[in-house]
């Protein structure tokens, strides 16, 4: 067997079978891409603004030959549903520990065969979702989504430069076609017409509004009973209506988080924050926006004033308090 049929071989084995190869280069084809949405203001403060850092691989290995890309498929089971939710990426345990731990593993393997190798998860600003496609592992859709053949857009995905020089992947053809159901289907039109990706504002993505630090006004009520993380655009495609569920154990949803309640969130405490929610993929941004966001739902689904905010201990939690009663007119 090649070296690229023992990796493959080796990532099948730990559970992992969308996995794809392509040169390690600089993708100067970017440049239009990211100048664009610059010029537009549609980056946002979780973007690395040097472009070198984006575009050019060799900033992290020198010698990098070939870029491995990895999908790691995260979706248990696709009924669960309610008023008030939480992302399915969010379920099960924080996806950047998990992927971690299997990346290291792979690379481990890797450097056994006496090559160099460096896995990448959310640590780097490479277009991760662009490298896969260039993988082979699917195609990007309109909504920026990576999306594969057997997981749909439910995949989180992992990078390894190596110095081994691997025969690349072909690239997997755009697929929508015609289809605009998700542009139709996102709450803040965020979602846009035109060359794929390029004009979407995920500025405005709730996703992303309901992981900011500060929520302006006319974003309350789009909400929605979101929690944390928003999947409208993913519900919908037509793509994920028949996708293969994960196996990956670490994955495997939490209880409370199919079933969150609103009124616990809303007074969460740094033990339960600590004990139930640090260890998920929502837990990096702080038990308070966990906590503004339930309060927001309440005023929205419930339709209940939670008068005791009055005098929370939080500054910014009396905020949000304040501010909602004003937008209702309570």
């Amino acid at each position: 067997m090649s070296v690229k049929d023992d990796i493959i071989k080796f990532c099948s084995i730990n559970g992992l079978d969308v996995i794809g190869f392509s040169e390690c280069r600089i993708f100067h084809e970017l440049n239009p891409y990211f100048d664009k949405r610059k010029k537009l203001g549609l980056e946002n403060e979780f973007e690395e603004k040097e472009l070198d850092k984006k575009i050019n691989p060799f900033i992290y290995m020198e010698d990098g030959k070939t870029i491995i890309s990895i999908a790691f498929p995260y979706l248990y089971d696709n009924d669960i549903s309610g008023k008030v939710y939480f992302s399915d990426y969010t379920m099960g345990r924080d996806y950047h520990l998990v992927l971690i731990e299997y990346m290291k593993k792979i690379c481990t393997y890797i450097q056994g065969l006496g090559a160099k190798a460096m896995y990448f998860v959310d640590s780097n600003a490479l277009p991760e979702r662009y490298i896969a496609s260039l993988c082979g592992l699917g195609f990007i859709g309109k909504n920026n989504m990576l999306i594969t053949k057997r997981y749909g857009s439910y995949v989180f995905l992992g990078e390894i430069i190596t110095d081994l020089v691997i025969e690349p992947d072909e690239s997997v053809t755009q697929k929508c076609g015609d289809c605009e159901i998700c542009l139709s289907a996102c709450p803040t039109s965020a979602i846009v017409k035109g060359k794929v990706g390029i004009n979407n504002n995920s500025n405005i993505c709730l996703s992303y509004i309901t992981q900011k630090k500060d929520i302006e006004d006319l974003w309350f009520e789009k909400l929605g009973g979101r929690l944390f993380g928003c999947d409208t655009c993913q519900k919908v495609c037509p793509y994920n209506k028949k996708v293969e569920l994960s196996v990956i154990k670490e994955f495997k949803p939490y209880e409370h988080m199919k079933t969150p309640e609103l009124k616990v969130l809303m007074n969460i405490d740094n033990k339960l924050f600590k004990d139930m929610y640090k260890i998920t993929s929502c837990g990096w941004r702080g038990k308070n926006i966990i906590r503004r966001n339930a309060i927001i739902n309440a005023f929205i689904i419930e339709k209940v004033e939670i008068t005791a905010l009055q005098k929370d201990t939080s500054p910014y939690i009396r905020d949000y308090y304040y501010r909602l009663l004003k937008f209702f007119k309570l």
